[in-house]
């Protein structure tokens, strides 16, 4: 891993996600380059500042994930390795800092990855990291993409409020990433998007914002949304077009619509109603 540098950060939440396997309609990849871009809209003094590169030949099969050339406006051809970048970004309006960790799922010698990432969250003082993620999933797109929260240890996922994670089978990089903050006692958490699977076509900004919304929840703070918002009510629109042209797909999503409204009835006038109004109250606060 290449550091450029190692800043003074406050109490710093690392936040990462990585395309691939991780990555269903590249939705989780999609919330972390949100994060990269999100606040240049509304300040420009927020940019984030490259902390650390990794290492692509030590990590990737470049027959699995190929480089990518491409040719800039004075016709000079450059080639983009896949790799994995760290950022950091540090908001005045909050009361902690961003590191953000975007790049491609790694390819191999995912134990020696994850040791320099969280040798690097050491240096940098993060006091949690949170995994993102986005699966794909019987659901309807017509409502509330589901996310879940989970941690690897039950001892932090009730000290942070989540679950513990149940699941058993073939894992990611997430997975992996996971287990080595709970070897390390470092506090992680994983939050997961669940992803239509008749609509997984990339990219998915309903399961984005839904993400957004979730880290907005569970740090306390507020994060600007720029197009997010219009993008997910154009993207649901699309779908409810295509799905209307073909009736055996508006019997499916009619079915998907009626499970999920009678297994989540007893929650409608509870918690998210309840959540959606603190967020207002924080984006109306900094406003």
């Amino acid at each position: 891993m290449e550091i450029h540098q190692i800043p003074l950060l406050r109490n710093p939440v690392m936040i990462m996600a990585f395309s691939g396997w991780n990555d269903a309609a590249e939705a989780a990849s999609g919330a972390v380059e949100h994060l990269l871009s999100g606040w240049g809209d509304r300040n420009d003094e927020v940019l984030p500042e490259l902390i650390a590169d990794v290492e692509s030949e030590e990590f990737y099969d470049f027959q699995v994930n190929r480089p990518v050339i491409s040719i800039d406006e004075s016709e000079i051809r450059s080639i983009t390795w896949p790799t994995t970048q760290i950022f950091g970004l540090s908001i005045p309006t909050m009361p902690r800092d961003l590191v953000v960790v975007t790049g491609v799922e790694p390819s191999m010698r995912w134990k020696s990855f994850t040791s320099e990432l969280l040798d690097l969250a050491d240096d940098l003082e993060v006091s949690l990291i949170v995994t993102l993620g986005s699966l794909l999933a019987d659901t309807p797109h017509t409502r509330p993409i589901t996310v879940t929260g989970t941690g690897a240890h039950p001892s932090i996922a009730t000290r942070l409020g989540v679950s513990v994670s149940k699941y058993e089978g073939p894992t990611g990089i997430l997975g992996v990433i996971q287990d080595g903050c709970m070897r390390r006692g470092i506090d992680a958490i994983s939050l997961w998007a669940a992803v239509p699977h008749y609509a997984s076509n990339a990219p998915s900004p309903k399961a984005t914002l839904a993400l957004i919304n979730t880290l907005e929840d569970f740090l306390d703070i507020s994060i600007p949304l720029s197009d997010l918002e219009e993008n997910a009510d154009a993207w649901e629109k699309e779908v409810n077009d295509l799905a209307a042209e073909d009736t055996e797909v508006a019997e499916y999503v009619k079915a998907l619509e009626e499970s999920k409204d009678a297994a989540e009835l007893p929650d409608v006038s509870g918690d998210s109603i309840a959540k959606e109004f603190e967020r207002y109250l924080r984006r109306h606060k900094e406003d």
